[in-house]
């Protein structure tokens, strides 16, 4: 069996999403020991999920023959509104039936180790500061565009969580009063019309209108799709990843006049479709945001990808070990 001394105890950390359930285990200094990847098939419901996230928990200690003793913590990064004090996810709009669920408490009685929750999107800009894009700078927002939308804040190089833990719900902000209902029950939220859905909807219905596309199969089509019909000159895919281009826009035009940020990172999946949704998105802040926070503000592709939320996590818990004294 691996030893391992007690100063070096590293983290197992886990990104649940609604799509992916992402686990590694991680040392102080950042190196990640084992990693474990399956999907979560969120629509079978709160328990199934949980089942998968201990026999993920089972499989990466088994990789490298470690029991939970030999860890510093285990830290959870979840999709949803997260009560981190509580160790609740209240709710979470891609993990249905997940109301209050105490998964914190649930992982630290069969583990019996110091457990930690947090939001994922708020781990994924603790990733990207320490080990990312964001290194160095003090004040930061986070975007992660991928089957939703979540947001990160760091304010004067640390997390900001609001008073509940729930800041950053950036993906719910209002865009359009006319827009699509959104799962959270409000209308045109910015995850309505930029995230990697918003964008395969909107090309489903205008294809369905009977506006001309390369695209065929209309009934799976997916943001990859629209991006690569984009890219070989598609004129439809073109229109819809402007569309959520402008959205985006006026979203990080609210995010610049109420932080004043140095820097917007943009995280997920939309990072990938690089200058034909970000470029379109930098120039509606240039042209519509305050001049002097326009103007400094730097607007970057996220560079840890699909780890930033297990190294936040991690990093998250080895913080809030180093407040307990631990």
């Amino acid at each position: 069996m691996r030893k391992i001394k007690k100063p070096e105890l590293p983290v197992l950390a886990i990104d649940l999403g609604g799509t992916k359930l992402l686990s590694a285990i991680i040392s102080p200094a950042g190196e990640v020991l084992a990693r474990e990847y399956c999907f979560v098939f969120a629509d079978e419901g709160p328990q199934s999920v949980i089942e998968r996230i201990f026999s993920s928990i089972n499989s990466i200690l088994w990789q490298i023959s470690i029991e939970p003793s030999q860890l510093n913590s285990i830290s959870i990064a979840a999709a949803g509104a997260i009560d981190t004090e509580k160790g609740l996810v209240t709710s979470s709009p891609h993990l249905p039936g997940w109301h209050n669920i105490p998964l914190r408490d649930m992982v630290k009685e069969k583990y019996s180790v110091n457990t930690y929750l947090i939001n994922d999107a708020s781990a994924a800009v603790l990733g990207e500061h320490h080990f990312g894009a964001g290194q160095g700078i003090n004040n930061l927002i986070l975007l992660t565009i991928g089957t939703g939308i979540g947001g990160g804040i760091i304010i004067d190089g640390k997390l900001y969580s609001g008073t509940n833990g729930t800041a950053g719900e950036i993906g719910h902000m209002t865009i359009s009063t006319n827009g699509p209902k959104c799962t959270c029950g409000n209308v045109g939220c910015l995850e309505m019309l930029v995230s990697g859905k918003a964008i395969a909807r909107e090309t489903i219905k205008r294809i369905r209108q009977g506006e001309k596309s390369s695209l065929v199969n209309v009934n799976d089509i997916t943001a990859e799709e629209v991006l690569k019909a984009a890219q070989d000159g598609d004129f439809l895919a073109s229109k819809v990843i402007f569309k959520a281009a402008t959205c985006l826009g006026i979203g990080m035009v609210n995010i610049v006049n109420i932080f004043n940020p140095e820097m917007i990172i943009i995280g997920g999946g939309a990072a990938n479709m690089g200058n034909l949704l970000i470029n379109p998105a930098k120039q509606i802040v240039r042209e519509k945001a305050f001049q002097l926070p326009a103007n400094t503000v730097q607007i970057v592709p996220a560079q840890l990808g699909n780890d930033a939320g297990v190294f936040g996590a991690a990093i998250f818990a080895f913080q809030q070990n180093l407040k307990r004294g631990e």
